[in-house]
């Protein structure tokens, strides 16, 4: 099968590792490179669109057993995602015009709503089916976040208007689901398929991060609000004497300038656990799992959450998770099996279920054991690719 995976934004700089090397940037990108190479593995032909910022970067090469294909559209810098919709069309004509040469797609993946419009603008005129993974939908981060949404306003709409343009939606938790049912796609046009997780990566055998004999309790994720550290750190009054490590946001040296990090800290000090918390900054993906691994408890207490890679990681290392009852993190976590869930928004309840876990060794390492179990047996990202494997094949076997 020959799948075309459209993720229109340019890959983010890899930051460089201690001997010169790229080291791995978590994120949506990072998703699409792992689910090309599944598919590669399974014997499918697999071509990556991403757009091209740097005139320096060829134009294409091979990755992982995939091809990477750089669109030379739009300006040959980094830009935000709101300065992109301008390019939509350009970017689906240059998809088209690729597209009607020696080389096209059974079926088209899109990934986050740039990428599908490209993709969906791109086979208008063709029998292509297309698919799409939107990996975060507008209208449910403003809900939930708010004033801290960030998106640009002409997001919604084109989201909506998306809906009707895809064969099939892949969502990433129950909670999507509903939500792109609500946008207007029926129910049978949605699927669920969670991220998948490296189980050779995060294992609990391994290197662990230095730590003292107090407790440790690990949040990871960026620092703006919505992701939940605030939560955390009003929590962490009830917990006792224990740590709150945050990972996330930029890099230790440039947290003292970083307007986020200096809010988290005030809000530490106002809760008198100033000297309990510590904003790490960025750590590289390969290094993450020491960092799971060093800690009693993973928390994930974010406002909006539609994928759960945060626990999965956690999970896969053996590593309890508590965190609010929503999106990817309440798919991931088994209530009273693998970790605790408590209602969204309750610091009260997240830092009452802290406290009563750290204090309990025995279920901390029943819970570790189930996390690893479930990891290993539901998440595999040899899994999620299967399962998209098989949607592939029904979008393509449907009349259209």
């Amino acid at each position: 099968m020959r799948v075309g995976l459209v993720c229109a934004h340019a890959r983010p700089p890899r930051p460089p590792g201690p001997n010169g090397a790229d080291q791995q940037v978590a994120g949506t990108h990072q998703h699409v490179a792992r689910v090309a190479a599944e598919l590669a593995i399974r014997g499918h032909d697999v071509h990556v669109y991403e757009r091209r910022d740097d005139p320096d970067l060829p134009a294409v090469t091979d990755d992982g057993g995939y091809r990477v294909e750089r669109v030379p559209v739009g300006p040959s810098t980094r830009t935000p995602t709101a300065a992109l919709v301008p390019y939509v069309p350009d970017l689906g004509r240059w998809l088209t015009d690729r597209w009607s040469g020696d080389w096209t797609p059974d079926v088209v993946h899109g990934h986050f709503w740039i990428g599908g419009l490209a993709a969906a603008s791109a086979v208008r005129q063709m029998s292509i089916p297309v698919v799409q993974t939107f990996h975060s939908i507008g209208v449910e981060q403003l809900r939930h976040l708010g004033r801290a949404y960030s998106g640009p306003g002409e997001r919604i709409p084109l989201e909506r208007a998306l809906t009707r343009a895809v064969d099939l939606a892949v969502a990433q938790s129950t909670d999507e689901v509903e939500e792109l049912t609500r946008m207007g796609l029926h129910r049978a046009a949605v699927a669920v398929v969670p991220a998948g997780v490296d189980t050779d990566r995060f294992s609990p055998d391994g290197e662990s991060a230095s730590r003292e004999r107090q407790a440790r309790i690990l949040s990871v994720g960026g620092l703006a609000p919505g992701h939940g550290h605030e939560d955390l750190i009003q929590a962490m009054r009830l917990v006792g004497d224990a740590e709150l490590i945050i990972v996330g946001g930029p890099a230790d040296g440039e947290l003292t300038d970083d307007t986020d990090a200096a809010r988290l800290r005030e809000i530490a000090r106002r809760c008198g656990v100033s000297d309990r918390v510590r904003l790490i900054g960025a750590v590289p993906h390969e290094q993450m799992a020491s960092w799971y691994r060093s800690a009693d408890v993973v928390a994930c207490a974010p406002r909006y959450a539609s994928a759960g890679r945060v626990p999965l990681e956690a999970m896969a290392c053996g590593v309890p998770v508590v965190g609010y009852r929503l999106g990817g993190v309440a798919d991931t976590v088994v209530d009273e099996v693998s970790g605790r869930l408590v209602p969204p928004g309750d610091v009260r309840s997240l830092g009452s279920t802290l406290r009563r876990l750290l204090a309990d060794d025995a279920e901390r390492f029943a819970y570790g054991h189930a996390a690893v179990d479930r990891a290993r047996c539901s998440y595999t990202w040899d899994r999620a690719a299967g399962t998209l494997e098989r949607l592939y094949e029904r979008v393509l076997n449907r009349p259209r």
